[in-house]
């Protein structure tokens, strides 16, 4: 379908589920980091797949990307994407959470960050994907989450280049979770960010009853 033609109704309804989703990531993150954990509105955007590091922040920034894949009756890419300082503080969080104290960064083997980056970033993913099956009535089947750290432009290029090969545009849901806790400066911020397959599109707004 033409990515161009949805109408506000349409819009709305995939806000919703990207707002459901967005909730059961924030409250899933939040047990297990035992920390407030918030979130904002989400935004709908319809973004060339060339141009997605332009709405992301500053593409020369370094961040810390977790992906996954799911299959099933609601094919989709899912990525939680994070600056690259503030997926340290992320790191901390959970290795305190795990061993009972807080761990500088810098002292942290590179292995055992990523090991904990990825689960942060699986749990997120995961329960933002059950929220939206669940509502759905479809199953899924995830992949084993990969993590990158690199250039914001050169993350998404990985993605473009995946995602081209169904289509040019992506319809993107982007968040912001934000953790507080008593031992950080600032919150910990994270985008989540949803590319359904093109075909997906028509499942989801059919199984919504806006199409």
């Amino acid at each position: 379908m033409d990515n161009t033609t949805f109408n506000a109704m349409q819009l709305d309804a995939i806000r919703e589920v990207g707002n459901i989703g967005t909730g059961n990531a924030a409250t899933a993150l939040s047990k297990m980091l035992s920390c407030k954990t918030m979130m904002d509105v989400p935004a709908v955007e319809f973004v060339s797949i060339y141009e997605l590091s332009q709405h992301y922040g500053d593409p020369m920034d370094t961040v810390a990307a977790v992906f996954v894949r799911s299959v099933g009756g609601f094919m989709c890419s899912l990525i939680f994407i994070q600056p690259e300082e503030e997926s340290h503080l992320m790191v901390e969080l959970l290795l305190k959470q795990q061993f009972g104290s807080k761990i500088p960064f810098d002292e942290i083997p590179d292995y055992m960050s990523d090991s904990a980056l990825t689960e942060v970033g699986n749990i997120v993913l995961s329960s933002f994907l059950n929220a939206i099956n669940l509502l759905l009535g479809t199953q899924h089947q995830i992949s084993v989450p990969g993590v990158a750290h690199d250039m914001l432009s050169s993350v998404l290029d990985v993605v473009a280049s995946v995602f081209g090969q169904m289509g040019e545009m992506a319809l993107l849901i982007k968040t912001e979770l934000k953790v507080e806790s008593a031992d950080t400066v600032k919150d910990v911020r994270g985008n989540i960010i949803l590319i359904p397959d093109p075909d997906a599109l028509e499942v989801l707004l059919k199984k919504l009853k806006v199409m």
